[in-house]
């Protein structure tokens, strides 16, 4: 699926849990100049699905959080590339893959990643993968080669590349992608500065 291989050539896409619209589309503003082309929308941000709507006419954007059906199937009217789950939500990849979107679903047990990848998910986000670590990641890996991992939640520049290193295929990485204070006080430079270290 076209969808999966954008996902993994941008290889860390950031994960924006922010409380407020207007917030999250300035973060998206900076990022973009960073060299970011893809993100995604986390349900708990207030407007999150008009806010989708909006930014897919310029980005590959995607809904986060989506824990049922209904709220799936509304980010995808409103124009989300991907859908991701914290954990596993049934139908939520049929509807995806009907839509021809790609889906992430969360898992951190080797059971709960089996059981997200059997149900359709075309990545399995490892979520929180900061309970874990890479080492968690790395031994998901050894016993299941063939399921490409995201690991989320407290993937910061410390261990960004240990979770490659450790066979992810891709990482999402959360607000540490954005320094909040330097975002809240309108620092543009600074906010852009940081994102580009996740690039290189």
């Amino acid at each position: 699926m076209k969808g999966v291989d954008q996902l993994i050539a941008q290889r860390v896409v950031p994960v924006l849990r922010l409380p407020s619209a207007e917030l999250t589309e300035r973060a998206v503003a900076c990022l973009a100049e960073a060299g970011f082309t893809t993100f995604e929308i986390t349900l708990t941000t207030p407007g999150a699905v008009e806010l989708i709507a909006r930014l897919k006419k310029q980005f590959h954007v995607g809904a986060g959080t989506v824990l049922d059906l209904d709220a799936a199937q509304r980010c995808l009217d409103a124009g989300a590339q991907f859908l991701v789950s914290p954990c596993l939500v049934p139908g939520i990849a049929r509807l995806a893959h009907a839509a021809g979107r790609p889906c992430l679903i969360g898992g951190f047990t080797p059971g709960e990643i089996l059981a997200a990848r059997r149900e359709g998910a075309d990545i399995v986000k490892v979520f929180p993968a900061s309970s874990g670590g890479p080492e968690h990641l790395r031994a998901i890996h050894v016993v299941f080669p063939d399921i490409p991992l995201c690991p989320t939640g407290g993937v910061s520049l410390d261990n960004l590349q240990a979770y490659f290193a450790a066979g992810a295929v891709m990482a999402g990485v959360g607000n540490n992608i954005v320094d909040q204070e330097a975002l809240a006080a309108g620092d543009r430079s600074r906010v852009i500065a940081h994102a580009r270290r996740f690039r290189q």
